[in-house]
């Protein structure tokens, strides 16, 4: 059992999702973003906390064996505010933990960093990054943080491609990439239960049909996703998309489109 999990980016979607289902391995829960999330689990604590403030970020640290890093900017957006948020934020998270105990940590990077790969082709966590994006190419920059940090101080970071984390998937490229929520819930318990870690990539997806990521090299952590999106294939049964279309060529999407890029701020 964790002393103390803190959960950044509470109010969002994600850990809106997945919080609810983490259960009782912990002894306290800190939550913490730039506004309150909507619900609070019984006894945790929230913290406001901008992660481009060093000392609020060591403030919110101090005290947590567990992190679970879902901060941030989370989609296309200005380089300005990718760069607060995603770069700055991301350096100061892994600083303060460096001086607070060094507790593990989870590291909600994407399958936008990958995004440039075509879907007919399946990854492992060697490949070389091709993000599709600012919001990507942020989170190529916090895997090596993660990682040097790793190699650096000892800090054990569990780097996860989240796919679609959503309740259901939303259009047929999901069907891929859909993460279910109980199978995120499962994979944070296993990475803080290990003996050890290390600092692995992981692709945050559930046991879909025709999924483009493999997860053999993190075997040993004893996880193996328990829900699928084949459930759901039938709602997309009638999506035509052209050969071209990005939605059906990379494994990005529609982030791969020129169009979607963050203008200067």
């Amino acid at each position: 059992m964790l002393n103390r999990l803190l959960i950044t980016g509470a109010a969002g979607r994600v850990a809106g999702l997945v919080t609810p289902r983490l259960g009782a391995f912990y002894a306290a829960l800190r939550l913490s973003d730039l506004t309150r999330p909507e619900t609070m689990p019984e006894g945790a604590d929230f913290v406001p906390c901008d992660l481009q403030d060093f000392e609020s970020v060591k403030s919110l640290v101090e005290g947590c064996d567990g992190i679970v890093h879902l901060g941030g900017v989370a989609e296309e957006d200005a380089f300005g505010a990718i760069l607060g948020a995603n770069i700055e934020g991301v350096h100061n998270l892994y600083e303060a933990a460096r001086l607070c105990g060094r507790p593990r940590i989870i590291f909600a990077s994407s399958n936008h960093v990958v995004g440039f790969y075509r879907q007919d082709q399946r990854l492992d966590s060697h490949v070389l990054p091709r993000p599709d994006s600012l919001y990507g190419a942020s989170k190529v920059f916090g895997e090596t943080i993660a990682d040097l940090y790793y190699r650096k101080f000892g800090i054990e970071t569990a780097i996860l491609r989240i796919g679609s984390c959503f309740e259901a998937p939303v259009d047929r490229r999901m069907l891929a990439t859909w993460f279910s929520a109980d199978d995120f819930a499962r994979l944070i318990e296993r990475v803080f239960a290990v003996h050890r870690l290390g600092c692995p990539v992981i692709y945050g997806v559930s046991d879909n049909d025709g999924v483009w990521w493999d997860n053999a090299a993190a075997s040993y952590l004893g996880w193996a996703p328990q829900d699928s999106s084949r459930q759901f294939a039938a709602l997309f049964a009638d999506e035509r998309l052209a050969a071209d279309d990005p939605r059906a060529l990379y494994q990005g999407g529609l982030f791969t489109k020129a169009s979607n890029h963050g203008e200067q701020s």
